[in-house]
């Protein structure tokens, strides 16, 4: 089926690729719009299942190109990195019950004049009429020497599967989490928790998530300090070392370091030659297209999309999931002829997860400033799951549910 997708290519005159129009099976016969979709987390997945469930795949044919072929729980990794058995979920059978064509390689170069994306595997060139770049993002560590070297991000399942093993091995008596967001704050409480006889210390070099309100911040600051997370707010790292890590001159000694300091859109983006913001992201419109790319569609942690009222989008599964399905509907409907309407970004809740037990929610305002509401203890732990299982779901069940047009 990849041969079938897959637009055959030629070497120019100057030595460039030279895309060929793929054969017709008849004379006269409909050629064939190539959806790609790059990427198969919260937002890649939906926006191919969603497309696919609304048209007819062999006259919209869709890939997904991504390097695991398995969904990735992302907002599960921090249970990953603690050796948490997650319920495995393989992207094939999911993909192939729509008619989706899977490859699994990396994109090396996305050439959006030529529409040509090089893997680095077979089929190593594939050409695309519409591609959705869902690449999702990485952990930023190449600001702070020898963080690179020396920490393991849990931005992904090969750093958390890394962590899981230092920690299963028995070997580390302090460990230091960088990074007081979302992630660090999860991740340190779910090794304090595993883990007691480990010293865990949190830092960061603002304030404690700052998104959430203060109410919501005591009791994060309460809840770590009752399983033995010492927190270091206000203190940068300045350097990591193969057995401390520096604090504008002073030194933390750690066993492990778990990076969790700042993420950013992969490289890929940015040798597009398109706009992107100081995070690597695509700046993208009301309907996710880079400004004059039509046949681009960008979702997910790759976008920075406007949100009224407030910043650009969030990294987070709350955006990127809405994206990835917008994605797929408008993608549809444009193929019908009819106009999408622009997408709104908005906010209900950050979900904060401190071990099995115990967790926060912070509501906020569709900007995503916080409001004075807050749910804590097992309630908002059971949330927290009800939204993991919720989000998984939702990835592979995008719509539409009910008989209709694309929205």
């Amino acid at each position: 089926m990849t041969h079938d997708i897959a637009q055959a290519v030629t070497l120019g005159p100057s030595g460039g690729v030279v895309m060929a129009p793929p054969p017709s099976e008849e004379e006269g016969a409909p050629v064939p719009h190539r959806t790609v979709v790059l990427g198969a987390g919260y937002a890649g997945l939906a926006a191919a299942l969603g497309l696919a469930r609304r048209l007819d795949p062999t006259r919209h044919p869709v890939t997904v190109v991504t390097p695991d072929d398995h969904f990735v729980e992302r907002i599960r990794l921090h249970q990953r990195a603690t050796g948490q058995r997650l319920r495995p979920r393989p992207l094939r059978p999911v993909l192939a019950g729509h008619g989706v064509e899977l490859v699994v390689a990396h994109a090396t170069t996305v050439d959006t004049d030529a529409r040509l994306l090089a893997l680095d595997r077979p089929p190593h060139v594939l050409g695309y009429d519409d591609l959705v770049l869902a690449v999702g993002s990485e952990a930023d560590l190449r600001d702070v020497p020898g963080a690179a070297r020396h920490a393991q991000a849990v931005a992904g399942p090969a750093g958390a599967d890394a962590v899981a093993r230092r920690l299963a091995a028995g070997t580390v008596r302090r460990a230091v989490v960088v990074g007081g967001g979302l992630t660090g704050t999860e991740t340190a409480a779910e090794i304090a928790e595993r883990f007691p006889a480990v010293g865990v210390s949190l830092v960061t070099a603002g304030t404690l998530t700052p998104g959430i309100g203060d109410r919501g911040r005591e009791h994060l600051r309460r809840a770590l300090r009752a399983r033995g997370v010492a927190l270091h707010e206000g203190r940068r790292v300045t350097a990591v070392g193969a057995t401390s890590v520096s604090l504008d001159g002073d030194e933390l000694p750690a066993d492990l370091v778990v990076w969790a300091g700042g993420f950013r859109a992969p490289d890929l983006l940015a040798r597009t030659g398109l706009p992107v913001d100081p995070r690597g992201r695509l700046v993208v419109d009301d309907h996710l297209h880079p400004a004059g790319r039509p046949e681009l569609t960008v979702a997910g942690d790759a976008a920075a999309v406007p949100v009224a009222g407030g910043p650009a989008s969030r990294m987070s599964c709350q955006t990127g999931l809405p994206m990835g399905r917008y994605a797929g509907a408008a993608l549809a409907r444009r193929a019908r002829g009819r106009a999408p309407r622009p997408i709104r970004v908005r906010y209900v809740w950050q979900n904060v997860g401190l071990g099995r037990g115990d967790g926060l929610t912070q509501f906020t305002a569709p900007d995503d400033s916080p409001l004075d509401r807050v749910l804590t203890g097992r309630l908002s732990a059971a949330l927290k799951e009800y939204v993991a299982r919720g989000a998984a779901w939702a990835a592979a069940h995008p719509g539409p549910h009910r008989k209709e047009a694309a929205a």
